[in-house]
């Protein structure tokens, strides 16, 4: 019998990259998804699972909030359950295990990581990784490009500003002295950690400019905002993705990239967090 995986997290980007790994390991599986904790405990009352993977930090009803649901019922009271969130403090996930978390993934992660907590979980419930995608026939479904590249507008184009970086400004003709005002933000991908100064954001994007290193980002690739302001206070925590990457100095060897993180999370808080920001830029 092919494996069950309820998916759950409120960003569909995040929820159709899992997907896609998931249906890569195990050919023929059986994913349900649900937008947040609600939706997932009106699918978990008609459908049985052998495996839930849930975001935390949701709106609405958390991850924390399903999580007590699940193991207040008897059918689900042993279920695996896969905490994935943006907190990776020793703190924080001991209290989240003994809630009743099976294990945890910390965002950004990468689809090695993925497929050792699944298939860990499986084995758990003596099912066999292998034996499992056997079972679940030939054709392996992918996730399709529009998931990743088309589910938004590309971000509005702007005028040029000073990089603080290069220490080379350029004229901007709207407002310098809004735009003289940056923040720093901390990067998290799959591949590297990094500072990324913050050079023009929305409620949708943030287009920022990291320094190169032998470890770079890659397209599509997930990733977590921790942003400051100015004076290094933080500000929110944010999900999204990569999705454009440029040298920022005309040459080869340029020492500087500009990237682009394209959002991903639909939570009214941190909308409301970054909109006070970006009203200070």
């Amino acid at each position: 019998m092919p494996a069950r995986i309820l998916v759950v997290d409120d960003a569909s980007f995040i929820r159709d990259m899992v997907k896609k790994h998931l249906r890569t390991l195990l050919p023929g599986v059986t994913l349900f998804e649900a937008v947040d904790g609600q939706r997932a405990v009106a699918l978990l009352k008609k459908q049985t699972v052998d495996i839930i993977l849930s975001d935390w930090e949701m709106p609405g009803m958390s991850g924390e909030e399903l999580l007590t649901w699940v193991r207040g019922q008897e059918n689900y009271q042993k279920t695996p359950f896969v905490m994935v969130t943006s907190r990776g403090d020793r703190e924080f996930v001991v209290k989240a295990v003994q809630s009743g978390v099976s294990d945890y993934l910390v965002k950004p992660f990468s689809a090695d990581e993925l497929m050792t907590k699944v298939s860990k979980q499986l084995k758990r419930l003596g099912i066999n990784p292998k034996k499992a995608a056997a079972a679940g026939g030939q054709g392996v479904a992918f996730g399709s490009i529009e998931a990743l590249t088309g589910s938004t507008a590309p971000a509005a184009k702007s005028a040029p500003v000073a990089s603080p970086l290069t220490g080379k400004p350029k004229p901007v003709k709207k407002a310098p002295p809004r735009k003289a005002q940056k923040g720093v933000a901390q990067l998290r991908t799959a591949s590297l950690s990094c500072d990324c100064l913050i050079r023009e954001m929305s409620l949708q994007a943030l287009n920022g400019v990291i320094q190169r290193t032998e470890s770079l980002p890659v397209l599509f690739e997930a990733a977590v905002l921790d942003i400051a302001d100015a004076e290094g206070n933080p500000v929110a925590r944010v999900n999204g993705y990569v999705a454009s990457l440029q040298g920022a100095e005309p040459h080869v060897d340029t020492r500087l990239i500009k990237i682009t993180i394209r959002f991903v999370d639909d939570d009214p808080a941190k909308f409301e967090q970054l909109s006070k920001y970006i009203a200070r830029l």
